[in-house]
C-alpha cells in the first residue's frame, strides 16, 4: 500500500509518502503530492515524521529509515553519494561527481540532484556551487541556507527558527 501524510516543521509543511514499508518521498506541500496514494498516517511515517522533528530540534544529525527512492541508477548512485555528506559539511557539484566516478558529469549531478524525491533526509541541501555558492533548492534558497545554518549550529537555528 501507498500513503502519504503531512506535516508542519520549521521549513513548512512537507510531505511524506511510505511505499511497501519504505520511505519514498518526503517534498514539500506546495509540490504535487504523489497519485495513487492514500492520505493516512502510518506508524513509519510516524517515526520519519518524529526524526524529522528531533533534526529540527537539533537532537538528530543522522536518520535511521528505510527509504526507496525512484530513479535510475545515476541518479541513486548521486543520492547515496548525498547521504555519505557529514551533517554541518557540504560538497560541490564536482565534487560528487567525482565521488560517483563520473568527473565531468557535474550538470547531471545537478539534475540528479534536482529529482531527489527525499529532500532532507537524502540531504540535497549541503550540495553547493563549486565557488561554495549556494544554487539551487526546491525549498527555496532561504531554506537550504537555513538548514545549512541549523546543521553548522543546532542550537541556534532551532532556537530562531526559519523567520
Amino acid at each position: 500500500m501507498k500513503y502519504v501524510f503531512f506535516y508542519d516543521f520549521p521549513v513548512g509543511s512537507l510531505g511524506i509518502a511510505e511505499d511497501d514499508g519504505a520511505i519514498c518521498r518526503v517534498f514539500f506541500a506546495a509540490e504535487n503530492a504523489p497519485d495513487g496514494f492514500e492520505v493516512a498516517e502510518t506508524p513509519l511515517i510516524r517515526s520519519a515524521a518524529a526524526q524529522l522533528a528531533e533534526y529540527f530540534d537539533g537532537k538528530r544529525r543522522v536518520f535511521d529509515l528505510p527509504l526507496r527512492p525512484q530513479g535510475t541508477q545515476f541518479q541513486q548512485s548521486v543520492w547515496r553519494a548525498l547521504q555519505a555528506i557529514p551533517a554541518g559539511e557540504t560538497r560541490s557539484y564536482q565534487e560528487i561527481a567525482a565521488a560517483v566516478g563520473n568527473p565531468k558529469a557535474s550538470r547531471a549531478v545537478g539534475m540528479a540532484n534536482n529529482r531527489n524525491p527525499i529532500v532532507i533526509i537524502v540531504p540535497c541541501h549541503r550540495v553547493i556551487g563549486k565557488n561554495g555558492a549556494l544554487v539551487g533548492y526546491g525549498g527555496g534558497l532561504r531554506v537550504k541556507e537555513h538548514l545549512l545554518e541549523m546543521e553548522k549550529s543546532p542550537a541556534t537555528a532551532a532556537a530562531t527558527g526559519l523567520v
